[in-house]
């Protein structure tokens, strides 16, 4: 039986290979190439951005001048000028004063240092979030007012101002993009149930800057408008880019899910199952820090070794009476441990250091370690559905998320063959592996269904699934629930290049096709399934290949395995 290992470093696996290189934090170098596809998306989302404004400004500027309501803009700033009392004016200009250029970089500064120091954990997604929001609008802000000359109103201005364009307002757009962002980070990260009265604060006071800079004469209506729908375009593009992957939200996949019936957890008593390839000292570090933050102080962490990737140390866990067992590693490590959790009761705390990280995926967790594990302990115990699988040559084992036979099998396959490139690239290497396994042959086989009549089909890939994400957000199999008491399966059978756009148009319009035909996508439903293939086909579970089989038979396991969420009103 493997031995604790309470506290010292991790060196090499027992099969002497050399451990996968990792970032500080212990995750595997996944990172950078993700940073890249924000940067990216950034850019085009940016450009995209500062066109759609630029054309707005040319259509205020040019055919739409003469209609309304811009024709009543005029009518509208003499009207405020003539409402003008000394102590209007004082108000407008603390409220003006609040999209100052000064006031907006000395809050972004506060608000970022803070982000940084005060929480457990800084927080480096949101604080990226915040300031990059706040560039990004400056950034288009002034491109906007080079490519657009329109003239301030024809009323006396209570401020001095630069030689720009009327349109936007820069004031506005930067109120937005600071006040609107901190907005946002309430109601995602405060727990405090006056997070919604904040939000609504930060929310309101781009309005008072807008209304300010209406009063004191420095912009016309839709040149504030503008102002807003500059910041809130600023935001939604960083946004997108930065919180979508790592926001700590309820999962979509578990909606309304069981209580677990070990709702609470004991201080103390915590067995952390590392695989010693990902999982370096400075990560163990971390994960220490956060489990000392919620009240566990001393755990122990058992490794992982190359013949046994997670079940045996999990199965230590249970003897030595863990209440928490929390598995650091990829969906092999996770799995294996889960297999043997599955029934016990005692709740698994899912870190992903791995390559596809499915699981943490699917339960809505954040992708980096230190923050998946602090938002899992911030969360409640839940119950969820397991399969069980066994064939020809596989003893009966459990998974969490999905298992194949065909295409995504030789994929993994061939993945694993080079793990170099795994390593170096993460899950897009299976990706790259999938030209070679297209050039398998197509697959027959029978499958009976809860006990009903064989049905034959030919087929390049066979997906049973108790959850339905993939990387990339991608939802393969849109209906699957991992509470629902059923497993979904899905077969694909597409034949030639159009048979290929065919099947992904379907995948991508979530089209649900019971009955076989024209080389669509087919899904169905069942308790339990059983496979019988013509020839030996390759077979992965949760990612892993396991070897090819001419048999395989899938059963559900109804809310056999507990696992921490976090919570959804955080």
């Amino acid at each position: 039986m493997p031995t604790a290992v309470p506290e010292r470093s991790a060196g090499l696996p027992e099969d002497g290979t050399r451990p996968v290189r990792t970032t500080s934090t212990g995750r595997p170098r996944e990172l950078p190439r993700g940073m890249a596809r924000a940067a990216a998306s950034i850019g085009a989302l940016a450009v995209c951005q500062a066109v759609l404004m630029i054309g707005i400004g040319f259509l205020i500027t040019g055919p739409a001048r003469h209609i309304w309501p811009l024709t009543a803009e005029d009518g509208v700033n003499r009207g405020l000028e003539r409402l003008r009392t000394s102590t209007l004016t004082t108000l407008s200009s603390i409220g003006s004063e609040l999209g100052n250029t000064g006031t907006v970089i000395g809050v972004t500064l506060a608000a970022c240092l803070a982000i940084i120091f005060i929480p457990r954990l800084p927080m480096w997604r949101q604080v990226s979030f915040l300031a990059l929001g706040v560039a990004l609008q400056s950034l288009v802000f002034l491109v906007i007012t080079i490519a657009v000359d329109r003239q301030r109103p024809d009323v006396h201005r209570l401020d001095g101002s630069l030689p720009t364009s009327s349109y936007t307002s820069g004031h506005t757009g930067a109120a937005t993009a600071i006040y609107g962002g901190l907005a946002v980070l309430v109601l995602s990260r405060v727990r405090s149930p006056w997070r919604r009265v904040l939000a609504a604060l930060l929310f309101l006071l781009p309005v008072v800057v807008g209304l300010s800079r209406l009063y004191r004469g420095m912009h016309h209506p839709t040149d504030v408008a503008g102002g807003m729908i500059n910041g809130a375009l600023s935001l939604l593009v960083v946004g997108h880019a930065l919180l979508r992957d790592g926001r700590v939200s309820a999962p979509a996949t578990l909606p309304a899910v069981r209580q677990a019936p070990r709702a609470e957890l004991l201080p103390g008593r915590v067995a952390v199952v590392v695989n010693p390839t990902t999982v370096d000292e400075s990560a163990r570090d971390e994960l220490r820090r956060v489990l000392a933050q919620h009240g566990h102080r001393e755990p122990v962490f058992i490794e992982t070794t190359a013949a046994d990737p997670g079940g045996g140390q999990a199965a230590q866990a249970l003897a030595e009476g863990a209440a928490l067992v929390v598995v650091c590693g990829g969906d092999g490590t996770v799995r294996a441990a889960a297999d043997r959790l599955t029934g016990s009761g005692v709740p698994l705390a899912v870190v992903p250091f791995g390559t596809g990280n499915l699981l943490a995926r699917n339960l809505g967790l954040p992708l980096t370690p230190a923050e998946a594990l602090d938002a899992a302990l911030g969360g409640a115990p839940r119950v969820i559905d397991v399969a069980r699988v066994e064939g020809d040559g596989l003893p009966a084992t459990h998974f969490a998320v999905m298992s194949g036979v065909g295409l995504d099998a030789a994929m993994m396959k061939y993945a694993e063959e080079h793990d170099r490139a795994k390593a170096m690239l993460g899950w897009p290497a299976y990706v790259l592996a999938a030209p070679k396994a297209m050039r398998g042959p197509r697959m027959s086989l029978s499958v009976r269904l809860d006990g009903g009549q064989p049905l034959r089909r030919t087929a390049r890939m066979v997906l049973v699934g108790n959850t339905g994400e993939l990387q990339g957000g991608l939802r393969l199999i849109p209906d699957a629930r991992p509470d629902d008491g059923v497993l979904d399966l899905l077969i694909l059978d597409p034949q030639g290049a159009g048979g290929w756009l065919r099947t992904v148009s379907a995948l991508l319009r979530r089209k649900h096709d019971t009955q076989k035909g024209a080389g669509q996508p087919e899904f169905r439903t069942f308790r339990r399934a059983e496979f019988t293939f013509d020839a030996p086909e390759p077979r992965e579970i949760d990612g892993d290949p396991v070897g090819t089989g001419t048999r395989l038979s899938v059963e559900v396991v109804p809310g056999a395995l507990t696992v921490l969420v976090p919570n959804r009103e955080h």
